[in-house]
């Protein structure tokens, strides 16, 4: 990782940097006298969280890790309710919390999987067979975990993958480029959607959500009972049960996975084929994806023609909600592996297809089937119009009108940091009736849901919204220490397994926006994208070392910036920043703040300190890492010039070797002065 200083050119006062030997670093010398607020806000969260999920852990989960239950599961749904708990418990981790939260992490997955394979859920620790927007949901836990430790985690990975990418294992035909059938994992005698007579439908949400198969005329002697209407068993099971979802590209985050771990070009080539073969059937659909193939590979085959009306699909229940996830999560799988972007433009303009239908309206007027999701968001804001995007379309056209969700256009901005995502989300914003640097303290089952204030404080209008963010996460965690304590005793019942989920008080979104300058992961599969990343290169670990603060400031690929404080009066500490969440991208240069005059302390018998005198050094870099000097109680701001995606995405760190030697040493000798 070595680089060379160089002349900074810039003709102005700044002085040149040092010409000295390349270095392996920088080395802060800006002392630290007021903290800012976010900083410490931003600390005081890391403490919160640690106590926080000690006290989960105590009063939900028993001694090997699995979750306090009596009861068993009825249905098919529920593997995902499990592992959600603790989906963001090894990103924290990854963020810079407990050294003894992985091993925790750990132990809760290896109990939870001995739980579900006790219920008859899980097959060889694997899924045996249900839709995609749940196994994303449970997926999300072992993505964190490769992350962390992938040399404990890689093979189960490459395992679970294996049962994709291998046709003998039943869920992929090659010839066809289609997942055979909507519930799909390791047990292909699991085909259908439900193990009764019919879909195990209670009135409530067929009230929400409608019929799947509304077009269909109700069977002879109807009317029927939902236990007993021909459209919810034989019908839906022979037109709905067999064949490809879009729901199922969520598994290409599953071979993305592998294909990090391992490097393998055949899982490389399956996302090449079976997202290209998404990608040509949305052009051939005017730029709309379809939601179902026949096991012929023909778009609606089985459904008379019709592009939507899939399990999970445009109709019923989600539409866009799970449709839009799922696509984009293998679209950015697609770029990653190939490079080429333009597997994004399936998500681009299918998106743009919503918008361009959008209403302006309160959501209290909208028709919306997500109401609960709008109450908590919105707050007050339920009763101003606003833009709202048709989420759903049947044979009547476009309905469920819903706001403009952010996930999925963030994900594509962060990824590509073009002009046209960026010119989306301002036209998004434009459209709005409500003020997007509006913050509320909500935590969505998501753990999103801020982007929209994120984005304005990125687009420099909004430079209050680091220390807002985290006080409403704060409030987030300690809402939830109170539901522990009141829920803590409870022998759950199947029907409210979902407690666990609303008493997780692990709230990392606050985080991964501020420090790694990322969007939090897309929740129904996704992986985790970031600008930076950190090692602690003192503990040999991931994270931000102990007093260490990071904001990032700016996402764009030549100037992402970020600032770096060492709380501490009496500790240093040495961070190794990171491009990207795999080391993806190429840290290029570095500009950086420096003080090289300690006349702001005064002499011997002065009263008070003058404003220290700061100025900028540039240094050249080549390489993923960049190690940082922090000496007690100063800090540092680095611009950055990245090149994106220039380096395979890997699961390395700076602690693993290469012919013998770390990629970064973080021992290095560091010099008094700017660079080390």
């Amino acid at each position: 990782m070595p680089f060379g200083p160089h002349p900074n050119g810039s003709g102005d006062d700044t002085p040149a940097t040092d010409r000295s030997a390349p270095a392996s670093g920088v080395r802060a010398t800006v002392p630290l006298l007021e903290p800012p607020g976010w900083a410490v806000a931003q600390r005081a969260l890391f403490e919160l969280l640690d106590h926080a999920w000690r006290r989960f852990e105590r009063d939900f989960t028993g001694p090997d890790g699995r979750l306090t239950y009596n009861d068993r599961l009825t249905s098919r749904d529920g593997v995902d309710d499990f592992y959600e708990v603790f989906f963001n418990w090894p990103q924290l981790y990854l963020l810079g919390g407990s050294g003894d939260l992985l091993p925790a992490s750990e132990r809760h997955w290896e109990g939870v999987t001995r739980q579900l394979t006790e219920l008859h859920m899980l097959r060889d620790e694997f899924e045996r067979g249900y839709d995609w927007f749940h196994q994303g949901e449970s997926l999300l836990l072992l993505y964190f975990l490769c992350m962390a430790a992938p040399e404990r985690w890689g093979e189960r990975a490459l395992r679970f993958a294996e049962l994709y990418i291998d046709p003998a294992k039943g869920n992929y035909d090659p010839e066809h480029r289609v997942i055979t059938r909507p519930h799909n994992g390791s047990d292909p005698e699991r085909t259908g959607l439900f193990d009764g007579a019919t879909y195990p439908w209670l009135p409530n949400e067929a009230e929400t959500y409608g019929f799947p198969l509304d077009w269909l005329p109700e069977a002879e002697g109807g009317p029927f009972p939902l236990s007993a209407d021909p459209r919810l068993g034989d019908q839906m099971r022979d037109r709905m049960g067999v064949g490809d979802t879009a729901l199922n590209l969520a598994a290409a985050g599953l071979v993305l996975n592998a294909w990090i771990l391992s490097g393998e070009e055949r899982y490389r080539d399956w996302i090449v084929e079976y997202v290209g073969a998404w990608r040509e059937r949305t052009r051939t659909q005017g730029g709309l994806i379809p939601d179902n193939v026949g096991p012929d590979g023909v778009v609606g085959s089985l459904l008379e023609g019709r592009w939507y009306g899939g399990h999970y699909g445009w109709s019923w229940p989600h539409g866009w909600h799970s449709v839009g996830h799922a696509a984009c999560v293998a679209a950015l799988a697609a770029a990653t592996v190939t490079g080429d972007d333009d597997y994004l433009s399936m998500v681009a303009t299918s998106l743009d297809t919503l918008i361009d239908r959008g209403k302006v309206m309160p959501n209290a007027e909208a028709d919306s089937s997500l109401p609960s999701k709008w109450v908590a968001e919105l707050g007050p804001d339920r009763h101003t119009p606003t833009l709202h995007l048709p989420f759903r379309h049947n044979d009547s056209g476009w309905f469920d009108y819903n706001p403009a969700t952010l996930p999925v256009p963030v994900a594509l901005w962060h990824h590509t940091s073009s002009e046209a995502d960026r010119a989306r989300l301002e036209r998004l914003r434009e459209a709005d009736g409500i003020d997007w640097r509006t913050v509320r303290p909500f935590r969505a089952k998501e753990e999103s849901g801020h982007e929209k204030a994120w984005f304005a404080f990125l687009a420099g209008d909004d430079p209050g919204y680091p220390e807002r963010i985290l006080t409403a996460a704060q409030a987030q965690v300690r809402h939830r220490l109170r539901r522990i304590d009141r829920y803590g005793d409870l022998d759950v019942p199947e029907p409210d397994i979902h407690v666990w989920q609303q008493c997780n008080p692990v709230a990392t979104e606050a985080l991964v926006q501020l420090t790694w300058g990322g969007p939090q992961v897309l929740y129904n599969g996704g992986l985790q994208q970031a600008r930076l990343r950190y090692h602690d290169a003192d503990a040999r670990r991931a994270g931000l070392p102990a007093d260490v603060a990071a904001l990032v400031t700016s996402i764009d690929p030549e100037a992402t910036t970020v600032e770096l404080v060492n709380l501490s009066p009496g500790t240093d500490r040495t961070v190794i920043v990171q491009a990207g969440a795999f080391a993806e991208h190429t840290i290029a240069g570095v500009r950086y703040t420096t003080c090289t005059d300690d006349g702001w302390i005064g002499d011997m018998y002065d009263y008070g300190h003058t404003d220290p005198v700061v100025s900028e050094s540039e240094a050249l870099c080549d390489g993923p890492f960049l190690t940082v000097r922090l000496p007690a109680s100063t800090r540092i701001r680095l611009t950055l010039r990245l090149r994106l995606r220039t380096r395979t995405p890997s699961y390395r760190t700076p602690f693993d070797t290469s012919a013998g030697r770390p990629i970064a040493d973080p021992k290095s000798a560091v010099t008094k002065g700017e660079s080390a």
